[in-house]
């Protein structure tokens, strides 16, 4: 009898396989004291397992293929990063010299601290990097158990469950979470599917099924119990749901849903570098999202006219207390400007704070967690509150904007008394440049609308800004009080809340009628299901992960904005606006 799973869907697609199951690497880890005299030789063995990994990354990384997505090569090099993080090795040193645990019982146990830290942060993506230093540890334990027999035996569990198997059925992955490192030890056609039991939308193994545009589904939280070694598995990467042993029926159904996701996707490809213009004529902007300078490149190939954010708080993070200075930050900055080739780059200042702390050398109290980190000291809060740091990196993105055209972005604006301070940091860096030679060009100056605040006073706003740049995951959360985070209030989090709608409706035709540019670079610009409702009202640019740009491409294709506009009064007015969209689509006729 058939079973489903569900989970979360991250990757779009049908995959049909046999299931390879995965063991995660810390079933049945050893616990056992160790004597004083055998403390040293311990740190020993630790030491060489994270001598023996890190060659195994470095070699793996220096492998790399060109055709590999260039999100595998960043990925490697956090691991690498993590492997040398003092807050995991040393911690774990300390584990074994203060209380004598042997160096696995030493790696769990400091694994549980971090998995705590990490669950207590507020921002989605870093809470779910909790999975990379799993997956770190994973590799450690390995290296310790078999490092006896050379780093040769320290091949992945992944490859070596892909072995067992032969003949010509395809395969599908099936684990609790798998290391990206991992997926370099197999072909790329090995496995045409992935099953998590943990992970999230922007889990690593998320990321890497997207760029691979392979059906993934993560957050399955019993898969790897139910699933059985060579069970046949369906994986429906649209709906979030894993059907194990599918009937005859039910399997070649979802063959036709395969052959007819192919087809599409195909379809989608010849589209990648099509104009963005809808049917009456309305250019549309589609920009891509970017966390490292590495990212640049796939924006490219994925038909991205530029990058409408920059997220760069991941050049800050995991440096063990050490922080990016400004010729760091400058060379980041320049190469994915340099890149993007003439197009342009929106670069976000550090959005920080007390939900997402950077490791300090000495500890401040102003950065400790408040009772709701989500409104405490964080994004230009924080920036306004270290403000050499914050004209430092003022400093590294104006330079950048000698070799193309940059924008900067700031996050979380919301009173007139930052705006202020914004704009006499900036005139103080560009000073400070002038003064040492340094060049740099024009840039604009933009403000991310994510609280309510913003949103009300978007016309003050706009008399100090060039462009806003709508960030709608936070607006929806702040203007609903809903922690998504928070699996009790989750449900609630409701991007078609009228009130969340007509926030964003009165910035974009604010902004509009200034005749300042306006996007949105949340998960809404990315999600196809808002890009008509986007649209009529008055959306002309787009930001969002690489590999949605050809969906929403073909959505912008096919839509006509002034039948679109037609509908915006009734659907806004409505209690349901997404089921009023729906059926006004479906009812409506574009005028003669």
């Amino acid at each position: 009898m058939s079973i489903q799973v569900f989970g979360t869907p991250v990757s779009r697609g049908v995959a049909i396989g046999r299931a390879v199951l995965v063991a995660s690497s810390r079933v049945d880890v050893a616990h056992y004291f160790v004597g004083a005299d055998r403390i040293e030789p311990e740190i020993e063995r630790l030491r060489n397992a994270r001598n023996a990994v890190a060659a195994e990354l470095a070699a793996l990384k220096n492998e790399l293929p060109p055709e590999a997505p260039h999100e595998l090569a960043a990925l490697l090099d956090v691991h690498l990063m993590l492997l040398h993080d003092e807050s995991l090795i040393g911690a774990t040193k300390a584990w074994i010299s203060d209380r004598h645990y042997n160096a696995e019982w030493a790696l769990s146990a400091q694994l549980e601290v971090l998995a705590r830290q990490f669950d207590d942060m507020e921002d989605a993506y870093l809470r779910e990097r909790k999975a990379d230093v799993e997956q770190v540890v994973e590799r450690l334990l390995r290296g310790l158990r078999l490092s006896a027999a050379g780093p040769a035996a320290l091949g992945p569990a992944v490859a070596q469950a892909a072995s067992d198997f032969g003949g010509e059925d395809p395969l599908v992955l099936v684990a609790n979470d798998v290391a990206p490192a991992d997926m370099l030890q197999f072909k790329r056609s090995i496995f045409t599917g992935f099953v998590t039991d943990v992970g999230g939308r922007t889990s690593h193994t998320a990321i890497v099924a997207r760029s691979l545009d392979i059906p993934a589904v993560v957050g399955a939280r019993e898969a790897s119990r139910l699933i059985r070694q060579d069970d046949w598995v369906v994986i429906d990467g649209d709906a979030g749901v894993v059907i194990v042993d599918p009937s005859p029926i039910v399997l070649d159904e979802y063959r036709f849903r395969q052959r007819q996701s192919e087809l599409e996707r195909a379809r989608l490809d010849r589209l990648r570098h099509t104009p963005a213009v809808t049917l009456d004529g309305q250019a549309v902007e589609l920009l891509a999202n970017i966390e490292l300078p590495g990212d640049a490149a796939g924006a490219l190939a994925a038909g991205a006219v530029g990058v409408g954010l920059f997220r760069s708080e991941f050049l800050f993070m995991n440096r063990g207390g050490s922080l990016p200075g400004e010729e760091e930050q400058f060379e980041a900055y320049r190469d994915a400007v340099v890149a993007l080739q003439g197009l342009p780059v929106t670069i976000r200042t550090v959005d920080v704070g007390a939900d997402k702390p950077l490791e300090r050398s000495a500890p401040d109290h102003r950065y400790d967690h408040g009772l709701n980190p989500a409104l405490g000291l964080r994004a230009i809060r924080w920036s306004l509150a270290e403000p050499s740091m914050f004209r430092q990196q003022l400093r590294a993105i104006l330079r950048a904007s000698a070799y193309g055209k940059v924008r900067i972005l700031i996050p979380m604006v919301a009173h007139l008394s930052e705006v202020r301070m914004i704009f006499e940091a900036l005139v103080r860096a560009r000073q400070q440049l002038d003064d040492a030679g340094r060049a740099y060009s024009h840039v604009e100056v933009g403000a991310m609308v994510e609280v309510p605040a913003a949103a009300l006073m978007i016309d003050r706003l706009l008399q100090h800004f060039d462009f806003v740049s709508v960030g709608t995951n936070d607006l929806i959360q702040y203007t609903l009080a809903i922690d998504r985070a928070d699996e009790a209030v989750a449900h609630l989090y409701d991007p078609w809340h009228p009130a969340v709608l007509q926030l964003l409706h009165h910035t974009i035709s604010r902004a509009n009628a200034r005749g300042r540019a306006v996007s949105v670079c949340g998960e809404m610009a990315g999600d196809a299901a808002f890009t008509e409702m986007l649209l009529a009202m008055g959306l002309r640019s787009f930001s969002m992960h690489p590999a949605r740009i050809a969906s929403i491409k073909q959505r912008v294709l096919r839509a006509d904005t002034r039948l679109l506009s037609s509908h915006l009064t009734r659907v806004l007015e409505a209690d349901h606006p997404g089921e009023a969209l729906r059926l006004a689509l479906q009812g409506g006729r574009a005028p003669q």
